[in-house]
């Protein structure tokens, strides 16, 4: 992402530019009216970038205290409240836990820091307010080199690290890898000669020690980074002590082991610079939220990035409907091809169909009676009569009915005025001689007619034992007429003892044994 970085020092402001993974830039413009205009001529004349501002000031405090440790959203109004109660005056204010004591209550050690001399800062983010310029962050050079010290895997104990910037000599320390003090020397005395960095080394160790954060009798480790031509004149003024160690490390090593190289900062030019594009490009590299808080000057960058936000949005979504647009557009291409295939091949089959119906000889009956006839032919097959009803219903009676044996069957279609309407008439015609028309119903015609049954037996048994023949018979009848639509009645009884009839036969075991046998007639209408 393109960006701007601007370097702020006591007196000035450097502008550069962060784009395609490259610095460049390095306009100058001084802390006075005429610099502030100049600078704003110069955001005008810039596209809209996002804006990351290094602060490399005299006036940042540091100070270490120890608050009871309270987790959770107490814990953090504790620790704004302190640091409120610490710095009044300046709205730029850092706190940051360390953690915790070993011994006693085990309170939480904690950081706080402040720019002390806003004015010095106010102008710079006032200009770019009044233009709209998306400021991301305010940043410390400071607090950034924490991130510098952990990248360079810088263990020792007691750390001092000592890095020339447009300020002057930047000299952080660090207690196992976390920073308790920082303060900016400049580089030139006021006899306008170089510092002698080994004495101003010496000062802050003695104040270190002064202040408790050094015990006597260890060993400050002091790294030195400056430029390669810079490090003759430096080490000849940094001697190793009993209690001080120096160690010096060039510009274009460090940036080499930050991953700096060419791609990012021109390691050549870097030997004959200051550490401040070193530290910008840093910071440009990690993207972390501001570490002093700008308050509602930062409206300008919420709003670019939710409007940034909604533009990768609406090209997500104008990309998705691109996408679906395509997909619908190769699924109607893919429809129009197979309806044209089956439009082809309908046209194929009727092509055919009219080729073997020209090929047929022509039809005597038309469609319509073709179709009335196979309606026909469906409700004979169906609904025509058939003795095999009435013969199912005898069969599961006789199966009650051991004694009784069936001699004969007289199955008929019962058609009399009795059982309905004849309905249409059916005309079989044979030779050009006309028969007699035969009754629609009696073929099932809309609906099953009415059969008959007459069923002949006779009774297994006793030879003079009537009685009991006529129970058989009866309890035979009794089994069919519980199927209701069957209608029983007894046309020829075992023994007709009716007045009308004459008595004949012989009785006695003398002659050829007979049986008795009777005649039932079944009604079934379905």
């Amino acid at each position: 992402m393109n960006k701007h970085l601007f370097y702020l020092s006591n007196d000035q402001l450097f502008a550069y530019q962060w784009q395609n993974g490259q610095l460049s830039g390095g306009t100058v413009f001084h802390n006075e009216a005429d610099g502030i205009e100049r600078f704003m001529d110069y955001l005008d004349s810039q596209p809209v970038m996002p804006a990351l501002l290094l602060a490399d000031l005299i006036e940042e405090d540091f100070q270490r205290i120890n608050v009871p440790h309270v987790a959770g959203p107490g814990g953090r109004k504790l620790l704004q409240r302190r640091l409120l109660q610490q710095y009044r005056e300046t709205p730029y204010r850092y706190v940051e836990v360390q953690g915790r004591l070993a011994e006693g209550r085990r309170d939480d050690s904690v950081l706080l820091a402040a720019l002390t001399n806003p004015g010095a800062v106010l102008p710079w983010v006032e200009a770019l307010d009044r233009l709209q310029v998306p400021l991301a962050g305010l940043y410390s050079t400071t607090l950034l080199s924490s991130i510098l010290v952990r990248k360079l895997a810088l263990r020792d104990a007691h750390l001092l690290l000592l890095t020339e910037q447009s300020g002057g000599w930047r000299q952080s320390y660090f207690q196992n890898g976390q920073l308790k003090f920082s303060r900016l020397t400049a580089a030139i005395n006021r006899d306008g000669q170089p510092i002698n960095l080994g004495t101003e080394a010496a000062k802050t160790q003695q104040f270190l020690t002064s202040v408790r954060l050094m015990g006597r009798g260890n060993v400050l480790h002091a790294v030195v980074v400056a430029p390669v031509t810079s490090t003759p004149v430096l080490e000849s003024q940094c001697e190793d002590g009993p209690e001080t160690s120096f160690r010096f490390l060039s510009l274009s090593h460090v940036a080499t082991r930050l991953g700096l190289r060419s791609a990012n900062l021109q390691v050549e030019q870097l030997a004959t610079q200051l550490a401040d594009p070193m530290l910008l490009a840093l910071l440009a590299r990690q993207d972390s939220a501001s570490q002093y808080p700008l308050g509602a000057v930062r409206r300008h960058y919420q709003l670019w990035r939710t409007r940034r936000v909604l533009y990768w949005g609406s090209a997500l979504l104008a990309g998705a409907s691109l996408l679906w647009l395509g997909a619908s557009l190769w699924q109607a291409r893919d429809a129009r091809q197979h309806s044209a295939r089956l439009l082809a091949e309908a046209g194929s089959y009727d092509q055919r169909y009219r080729a073997v119906m020209a090929a047929m000889p022509p039809s005597v009956a038309s469609t319509a009676n073709m179709r009335a006839a196979v309606n026909v032919e469906r409700m004979l097959g169906t609904q025509g009569p058939s003795p095999l009803d009435m013969v199912q219903m005898v069969s599961a009676a006789l199966e009650q009915a051991p004694q009784i044996r069936l001699l004969q069957l007289d199955w008929k279609v019962a058609h009399n005025d009795s059982a309905g309407p004849v309905g249409n008439a059916l005309t079989l015609q044979t030779d050009s001689r006309q028969a007699a028309p035969i009754s629609s119903l009696m073929l099932g015609i809309p609906g099953k007619p009415a059969q008959r049954l007459v069923v002949e037996a006779e009774i297994l048994g006793d030879q003079d034992d009537y009685r009991g023949a006529v129970d058989q018979m009866n309890r035979f009848a009794q089994q069919l007429a519980n199927n209701p639509r069957l209608t029983v009645a007894i046309e020829k009884p075992p023994l007709d003892t009716r007045s009308s009839v004459k008595l004949s036969g012989k009785a006695g075991p003398a002659g050829e044994a007979t049986h008795p046998r009777f005649a039932l007639n079944l009604m079934w209408k379905p």
